[in-house]
């Protein structure tokens, strides 16, 4: 099973450029582009499984997510320009139930994000993790809503040494943690809930 293990942060442009002076460094510039999907009765979301295509920089990703279990959630994702042409293979890759006999016909885009993601892997003593400062706007029933966050990813090492360097940095940052996915966020903008 796939698996990511990531921190979620609310942040703001002052709070990039301080973390950007503190960790300077080639960070990756990513422009990315999600729609999301689910079933008209909205059955992926119940069931706790999240469905995107997102573009890269361009180049079409479809992956899905399961409920997150603490830090940790499964995540399974392939090349695709399509959800309906990525949906076989996250089906066979993942072998989620929910995904089992639900035909690709019946996806519907429901909400989504417009970001720009600017990444930079960072070498701990036992470890790598990636820092990503996302800035954009969430989508969703026809409204927009500006959002900035820094997501922390384990990436190499085991996940006390992430941990430590998370509580290291949300400290040196006085970083608040952002409990709600950029899915359920928008979701909930979808429905006529905001956050700021």
């Amino acid at each position: 099973m796939g698996t990511e293990t990531e921190w979620k942060f609310s942040a703001d442009s002052g709070v990039f450029q301080r973390v950007q002076a503190a960790y300077p460094g080639a960070y990756r510039a990513i422009a990315m582009e999600t729609v999301y999907y689910d079933t008209p009765a909205g059955a992926l979301s119940q069931a706790g499984v999240t469905l995107r295509r997102r573009r890269e920089n361009g180049v079409g990703i479809c992956t899905v997510k399961t409920r997150a279990q603490g830090l940790r959630r499964g995540e399974w994702e392939c090349r695709a320009e399509t959800i309906q042409a990525g949906f076989p293979e996250l089906r066979r890759i993942s072998s989620l139930e929910e995904l089992a006999n639900l035909p690709p016909e019946s996806l519907i885009p429901i909400c989504g994000a417009r970001f720009t993601r600017r990444a930079l892997e960072i070498s701990l003593s036992g470890g790598t993790v990636e820092l990503a400062l996302d800035q954009g706007v969430l989508c969703g029933g026809g409204r927009e809503l500006p959002f900035a966050e820094i997501e922390v990813e384990g990436k190499t090492g085991a996940e006390s040494v992430w941990a430590a360097f998370v509580r290291r940095f949300s400290a040196d940052f006085s970083l608040k943690g952002q409990p709600l996915s950029k899915f359920r966020r928008a979701l909930d903008l979808a429905k006529g809930d905001t956050y700021g």
